[in-house]
């Protein structure tokens, strides 16, 4: 797809659409993705970075047969690169983690056709990022032309919505603007207060909910091996080896068939390993359960757990504790730890807003979706304040340390 859009400055963009991200210079992408990485730093998240989402499509995590057929969107002035974009053609609503089933059935029960539509993602990532990826300054021009591009796409291609899932805040308002129907939802994120270690964390806590966690702790710790951190070189090929089996268990448990192929993993130990952070429990030198999680700039986001072995609270201590503490440790202020899991509360991890928005092609069912969606924002933020009330931090500063 080729087209030219005038922007709301008539500044004249080519909008095109790819099929494969090698047709997109790496340089190019990652100046749109993480400007604030040009000067060797970190990302501000890993997921929408050139070599992540080439890695799910050299592995074929992603591709024909898997239900997200790449469509990446490049918008250019005078052939320079302002703005791209991960686009798919889905053929279903998985790995997607904010749920339209119920759209769909509705939508296929009015005698329309809801599959294939187009969705701007990183495929399987419930974690918040830019989606609309732009040059520093030119971020009006950019997502005006992405949102104009992708909805074009859709029309052209008689598709029935588009949507962009966990976007920014600002992407979120932004995507209003230009006539996108606007979804809240809930996650459970840590977010530190300047604590100094992991004990001063706990000193925010309730008594009760702090002597959980150091019980929860202890007992982790006592599952007869021992607890290793590894990122960058210190992650070996045969800790991929161990994790695959991880990974393997929990998907097929929880999707039926696991979202990533084992190439996938090959391919992080080759481009991702310093943007990887891997909590391992050994026994011995046999690693018996791990979690995957990806380094921000400021966030630490954990992705994937799994075990070969049950044992008392490791769940909570490789997912939840070792991530707050090498959060800590490496000056990070922000910990996501993935969707669902009111369970994340009692362990300081609060309940947070994330975004997503939304185009349906048919007038008559968007207008129905936009009235259900006023609804469920006004529901999903007294949720959020009922939950954070609930929270393990001290209520009063009288309250026992």
């Amino acid at each position: 797809m080729q087209q030219s859009s005038p922007s709301p400055h008539e500044t004249p963009v080519e909008v095109t659409a790819h099929a494969s991200l090698r047709d997109i210079p790496a340089a190019a992408w990652d100046a749109c993705a993480c400007p604030e990485a040009a000067d060797g730093g970190r990302p501000r998240d890993p997921f929408t970075t050139h070599r992540f989402l080439l890695a799910l499509e050299d592995s074929r995590s992603v591709g024909t047969g898997t239900g997200w057929q790449p469509r990446y969107l490049a918008a250019r002035v005078e052939g320079r690169l302002i703005a791209c974009a991960p686009l798919y053609a889905k053929g279903h609503s998985q790995g997607e983690y904010v749920f339209d089933h119920n759209w769909a059935h509705a939508y296929e029960r009015a005698g329309g056709r809801y599959y294939p539509k187009l969705q701007i993602a990183v495929p399987f990532t419930p974690a918040t990022g830019r989606r609309f990826l732009t040059l520093p300054g030119l971020e009006d021009l950019g997502r005006a032309a992405l949102v104009q591009g992708a909805v074009q796409v859709a029309e052209q291609n008689g598709v029935s919505s588009l949507h962009v899932t966990f976007c920014t805040d600002a992407e979120a308002a932004a995507g209003e603007d230009l006539g996108l129907m606007h979804r809240t939802g809930q996650q459970y994120h840590w977010v530190s207060d300047g604590y100094a270690d992991f004990d001063d964390f706990l000193a925010a806590l309730s008594s009760r909910k702090r002597k959980n966690i150091r019980r929860e702790r202890a007992q982790a710790q006592a599952f007869g091996g021992r607890i290793v951190q590894l990122t960058g070189d210190a992650i070996e090929a045969h800790h991929w080896d161990a994790f695959w089996r991880f990974y393997q268990d929990t998907g097929s448990r929880k999707w039926g068939t696991p979202y990533l192929t084992r190439a996938f993993f090959d391919r992080a130990h080759e481009t991702l390993r310093d943007d990887c952070l891997l909590v391992l429990a050994l026994d011995g030198d046999r690693p018996v359960a791990g979690a995957l999680n990806l380094i921000g700039r400021d966030t630490l986001y954990g992705r994937y757990w799994g075990c070969v072995e049950d044992h008392p609270c490791l769940h909570f201590e490789l997912c939840y504790y070792q991530a707050i503490d090498w959060a800590l440790a490496d000056g990070l202020t922000r910990v996501e730890a993935g969707a669902q899991g009111e369970h994340k509360l009692a362990r300081g991890y609060l309940p947070t807003p994330v975004h997503s928005l939304h185009w349906i092609a048919d007038p008559g069912f968007a207008r129905a979706v936009e009235q259900y969606l006023v609804a469920e924002r006004a529901a999903v933020d007294e949720e959020i304040e009922v939950l954070t009330a609930y929270g393990p931090f001290r209520k009063s500063e009288g309250e026992t340390p």
